[in-house]
C-alpha cells in the first residue's frame, strides 16, 4: 500500500486579514478625500471654478475626439466616391466604426524606436504636435458662451499656437537620424511659415472690420452689421456674413488653410514620390498616431476659423423659424462639415505642387495680395465709415 497523506488545509486568517486591512484602508482614503474634497468646496474660491473648466475641457475633448474619429472616416469615404469606389465598408455597419477599428489596432501596436534616434526627442515631438492642436480649442466658441476661454486675444492665441505647432514636426524630423524625415521637416517648417504670413493678413483686414480680437464678437458682428442690414432685411444674416465683402480673402485664406495644415495639393513635407512618408518615415504605432491626430485637430481649428471669420460661426443663415429654432452648436458643426468637404474634394481632385510652385504661391501671389487688400480695406473703412 502507497502511504496518502492529505494536504493541510489552507488557514483562511491570512486573507481575511488582508481584505479587512484593504476594506479599511480605502474606507480612511475615501473619508479623507471627503474632507479635503469638502474644505475646498466651501473654504476656497478657486476649485469649484477649475472643476467647472476641467469639465468643459473633458466635454470637449471628448466631443472633438469622437467628432475627428468621423472626419477621418468621411475624407476617406469622399475620396473614395471620388474615384468610384466604396471605401471603408466593412468595420461596423457601413463602416462607420473603421476609425475606431484603427485607433485599437495603432494602441496595441509596439512602438520601435530606431537605434541611432534621440530616443527622447523622437517621441516628445508626436505628443508635442497633438498637445498644440487640442490647445487651441480651447478659445474657440462653437455657440454662444460656449467657450472654455473666451478671451479677449482669442485671435491671437491660436495664431501663437498654430506657430508652435511646426516645432513638434521639425523636432520629430531632426531626432529622426535619417535624411527623408529631415528633409520633410525642412519643408514643414518653410511651407507653414510662409503660409502662415499671409493668413495674418487675411485675419488683420477682418479684425479691421470687427475692431476685436475676441472670436465671440466675431461671430457678433456678422450678426448686427452688415450688407442685410444696408439692404433692409436684417432676417437675412447671411448677407452679413463677411465672405462676401472680403471674398478674395476667404479664398486666400481656405488655400492658405490648405498649405498650413500640409492637406493636398500641398502635402509636399511628407510627399511619398519623392520623401516615402517626409517627418512621420520613422514612425510608427502610438506615435504615428498621434502626429495624424494632430494634423486632423490641426485641419478641424482651421475649419472652425474659417467659420467664424467668414461664414458668421453659430449663426443660422436665416433669422426666421425654423431656422432659428435649430441650435447654434448644430448650425456651427454643419458649416464646419461644409468647409471640411471642400478640404476633401480638393484632395481628391487636385493635383500635387510642385515645391516652387508652392513657395512662389505663397510669396509672390497670396503675400502681397493680402498686403494690398489690407490696404483697400484700411481705406474703405476709413472713407467710408462702413461697419462703424
Amino acid at each position: 500500500m502507497v502511504d496518502y497523506t492529505p494536504p493541510a488545509k489552507k488557514s483562511l486568517v491570512g486573507p481575511i486579514i488582508l481584505g479587512t486591512l484593504a476594506f479599511v484602508g480605502l474606507a480612511v482614503a475615501a473619508f479623507v478625500a471627503f474632507v479635503v474634497l469638502r474644505y475646498l468646496v466651501v473654504q476656497t474660491t478657486w476649485f469649484v471654478p477649475l472643476l467647472v473648466v476641467a469639465g468643459k475641457t473633458l466635454l470637449l475633448l471628448a466631443g472633438l475626439l469622437i467628432f475627428i474619429a468621423y472626419i477621418l472616416l468621411a475624407d476617406r469615404k469622399i475620396w473614395a466616391a471620388v474615384q468610384l469606389r466604396r471605401g471603408p465598408n466593412v468595420v461596423g455597419p457601413f463602416g462607420l466604426l473603421q476609425s475606431f477599428a484603427d485607433f485599437l489596432k495603432f494602441v496595441l501596436k509596439e512602438p520601435v524606436v530606431p537605434a541611432s534616434a534621440d530616443k527622447v526627442l523622437f517621441l516628445l515631438a508626436p505628443l508635442l504636435t497633438c498637445v498644440l492642436a487640442l490647445a487651441a480649442w480651447a478659445v474657440i466658441p462653437v455657440n454662444a458662451g460656449w467657450a472654455i476661454a473666451d478671451i479677449n486675444v482669442g485671435v491671437l492665441y491660436i495664431f501663437a499656437i498654430s506657430s508652435l505647432g511646426v516645432y513638434g514636426i521639425i523636432i520629430g524630423g531632426w531626432a529622426s537620424n535619417s535624411k527623408y524625415p529631415f528633409l520633410g521637416a525642412l519643408r514643414s517648417a518653410a511651407q507653414m511659415v510662409s503660409y502662415e504670413v499671409s493668413i495674418g493678413f487675411v485675419i488683420i483686414t477682418v479684425l479691421m472690420i470687427v475692431g476685436s480680437l475676441n472670436l465671440t464678437d466675431i461671430v457678433i458682428a456678422q450678426q448686427d452689421k452688415g450688407i442685410a442690414n444696408m439692404l433692409g432685411v436684417p432676417w437675412f444674416t447671411m448677407l452679413n456674413w463677411f465672405f462676401i465683402p472680403l471674398f478674395p480673402m476667404f479664398v486666400i485664406f481656405f488655400i492658405s488653410a490648405l498649405a498650413e495644415t500640409n492637406r493636398p495639393p500641398f502635402d509636399l513635407p511628407e510627399a511619398e514620390s519623392e520623401l516615402v512618408a517626409g517627418f512621420m518615415s520613422e514612425y510608427g504605432s502610438t506615435p504615428y498616431l498621434l502626429f495624424m491626430l494632430g494634423e486632423y485637430v490641426a485641419i478641424m481649428t482651421m475649419c472652425a476659423l474659417t467659420v467664424i471669420l467668414f461664414l458668421g460661426g453659430w449663426t443660422p443663415p436665416l433669422a426666421i423659424a425654423p431656422f432659428t429654432w435649430v441650435p447654434g452648436v448644430v448650425w456651427f458643426v454643419l458649416k464646419v462639415c461644409v468647409v471640411f468637404f471642400g478640404f476633401a474634394m480638393v484632395k481628391a481632385m487636385v493635383p500635387r505642387y510642385r515645391y516652387d510652385q508652392l513657395m512662389r504661391l505663397g510669396w509672390k501671389v497670396f503675400l502681397p495680395l493680402s498686403l494690398a487688400a489690407v490696404v483697400i480695406v484700411a481705406g474703405v473703412l476709413q472713407i467710408t465709415g462702413w461697419y462703424r
